[in-house]
């Protein structure tokens, strides 16, 4: 597509001037551009194409940088990096050393608060708003949610706090669910009008400061004329839950009607009191699929929240792909296993937040939905809330991905670990979690479920022992148990296996060896495998133990391994501080180990966004960075022997 405006807009002044058919024409351009660049390299789309014409209209609207703009989550954010001048790095997206698939704030000064995990945006916004009356400062700040973060209490705790100290604060909520209904017609878009409107707001407020200066039945007067503003407003639009706390509130409005978005942004703005408007939009709008068998056209938004790259694969990768195929991702494998465990029990229950198919439990969904609960972004209350159901003899299982779950971390202690109920938490994403980056890596999981007294962590090295890790915890019944995997082929995976139930604690000897122990976490344990493999071509021998059980660890083993083994490398896809290794080095150190260990893991920073083997590769955790690293482990032992 030929683009007449996008290139030449390098902030969102260049688009002040533009008349509203030109505004119009890029709203077009923008949505067109971003289909394109995105099904071609991947990432975050229908969420985006759903606020094209508001994402235009806040620039045209806003003075940004100087007035705030924040954006929850950041899926939302695409247009937003378009208008902002990132137009040349775009094809960049979600890239190694590219664009951030979401709001970042060392990204651009547009950005001015990142985020990954919803709700967010509210309370941020408005610990701008005081720092704004701090410093004494008069710019405006508005943000953007999502009905769908709507669900999660962060968002109601800002909202109840701007309510309370209500400064000047533009909430907008952007209920892409609501379809665009008789509410959002002729009666409720004249309403908003009337009531945004700043001749109606300035003749409200003096009819209003009128009343208070009459000598008597001054409070029966405004109590009257307060009745009648509500029960007008009732009738026609379902925001008096926002206005009971303290909001203005305005819309619904339809969000791609961009005249109507700017002429009510216009009128609100300058609100000195916190507002919210309402805008309907359409996930996904301009984004269709094809009905093979009917050749209808569909808006698909599920399909199209996030899209795989088109690009070509290197042969590498393509060989990598062809191994893996045969095994379906732990995702999959979890959905597969979740229906098995149920068809065998009653008792079984399941519970995602907002990520049934995420989590892969579309099909348990469908099959057992009277025994299924979607709490929406709610992860501390879909922790309670399993929590709960333990108490009466239910056997919660928790689908939450490793970095969502870090939000629930006072209920997995207060409300499971502490009352010794059997939750079992089945954690996606744990480790590299790939282009998503660092908000989505399950980077910490380990370290942060580690110190929870009573807490057993787990981590199947493939799709079967999984299995066996899902019936060992199903035979718990009276301590919370975690099973971490990441988002990654399960290796191997026999739908019709049998279950075998593992002893709580016990490790495997994959491989013996007599050089170097390599205790591996998860799939790196076949990481490990091939990188024991190049090693014996240089004479190195090395032992690799699968280390499914975290915690507690298996110290029989341990007591064997030090009276074994000089030099002892751990190794997993998790922060080094505090997790897996430093749990072994501590064991070590009180049993007064004379050897050397080398951790290998993630770094104690920030993982940057990139494709999962690509990072795995940095960050030395594939074959080559392992071998590299005992190598130089046992060549610095014999240097200092020599």
């Amino acid at each position: 597509m030929q683009l007449k405006y996008l290139p030449d807009i390098k902030t969102p002044e260049d688009i002040k001037g533009y008349s509203s058919d030109q505004l119009h024409e890029l709203c077009s351009e923008l949505r067109n551009h971003t289909i394109e660049t995105v099904t071609e390299v991947g990432g975050h789309l229908a969420s985006t194409l759903g606020v094209i014409e508001l994402s235009v209209a806040l620039h045209y609207i806003f003075d940004t940088p100087r007035d705030k703009l924040v954006w929850d989550v950041g899926h939302q954010g695409y247009a937003h990096k378009l208008l902002t001048g990132r137009f040349k790095d775009f094809s960049t997206i979600r890239q190694y050393n590219g664009l951030s698939g979401f709001l970042k704030r060392t990204e651009s000064e547009y950005d001015v608060f990142g985020a990954g995990h919803a709700s967010t945006s509210i309370s941020a916004a408005l610990g701008i708003a005081e720092g704004r009356k701090q410093k004494q400062d008069d710019f405006r700040i508005a943000t953007v949610i999502g009905d769908g973060s709507m669900t999660g209490g962060l968002a109601f705790e800002g909202i109840n706090n701007a309510g309370h100290l209500g400064c000047q604060l533009l909430v907008i909520l952007n209920d892409n669910e609501m379809s665009i209904s008789p509410n959002v017609g002729a009666i409720s878009t004249y309403f908003t009008r009337l009531i945004s409107n700043p001749l109606y707001n300035r003749v409200r407020n003096e009819v209003w400061e009128l009343t208070g200066m009459i000598p008597l039945g001054k409070t029966k007067t405004r109590n009257f004329i307060r009745k009648i503003d509500e029960s007008l407003k009732s009738l026609i639009v379902p925001g008096m839950l926002f206005h009971e706390l303290g909001f203005r509130y305005f819309g619904p409005i339809n969000g791609h009607d961009l005249d109507e978005v700017i002429h009510t942004l216009d009128n609100i703005k300058d609100i000195k009191t916190p507002v919210l408007l309402h805008v309907v939009t359409k996930k996904g709008k301009g984004m269709v699929s094809v009905d093979n068998k009917s050749g209808e056209y569909h808006n698909d938004a599920l399909k199209y929240h996030a899209v795989k790259p088109n690009g070509s694969e290197l042969p590498e990768q393509v060989e990598n792909k062809i191994k893996k195929e045969s095994a379906p991702i732990f995702q999959n494998v979890f959905g597969t296993l979740a229906c098995e465990v149920a068809r065998n029990r009653q008792d079984i229950v399941c519970i995602t937040a907002a990520m049934k198919e995420g989590t892969g439990l579309s099909t348990y969904a469908k099959e057992f939905s009277d025994r299924y609960y979607d709490v929406g972004i709610a992860e501390g209350h879909g922790v309670t809330f399993s929590a709960g159901l333990a108490t009466e003899g239910i056997r919660p299982i928790t689908a939450i991905y490793s970095t969502f779950l870090q939000r629930a971390y006072d209920h997995i202690i207060h409300d499971v670990a502490l009352q010794h109920l059997p939750v079992i938490f089945c954690m996606d994403r744990a480790g590299i979690a790939g282009e998503d980056g660092p908000t989505h890596h399950g980077a910490l999981d380990l370290a942060y479920l580690r110190c929870i007294q009573g807490m057993i962590i787990t981590a199947p090295k493939n799709g079967n022992e999984f299995r066996h890790l899902l019936y060992t915890a199903l035979n718990i019944t009276d301590q919370p148990y975690a099973i971490r995997y990441p988002k990654a082929s399960s290796v191997e995976f026999d739908e019709s296996g049998q279950a075998e139930l593992i002893p709580v604690g016990s490790w495997e000897i994959e491989q013996h060896g007599s050089d170097v122990a390599i205790l591996a976490v998860g799939t790196l344990v076949y990481t490990a495998l091939d990188a024991a493999l190049e090693l014996k071509s240089s004479g190195i021998s090395c032992e690799i133990v699968n280390c499914r059980f975290i915690k507690p660890m298996d110290t029989s083993y341990l007591e064997s391994m030090r009276r074994k083994f000089t030099k002892v490398v751990t190794l997993e896809e998790g922060t080094i501080i505090g997790g897996f290794g430093d749990g072994i080095a501590g064991w070590l150190l009180n049993k007064g180990f004379n050897g050397q260990l080398k951790k290998l893991g993630l770094p104690d920073s920030f993982v940057e966004h990139g494709s999962r083997d690509e990072l795995l590769s940095l960050l030395k955790l594939d074959s080559v960075g392992i071998v590299e690293s005992i190598r130089e482990l046992v060549g610095a032992r014999e240097t200092a022997a020599g």
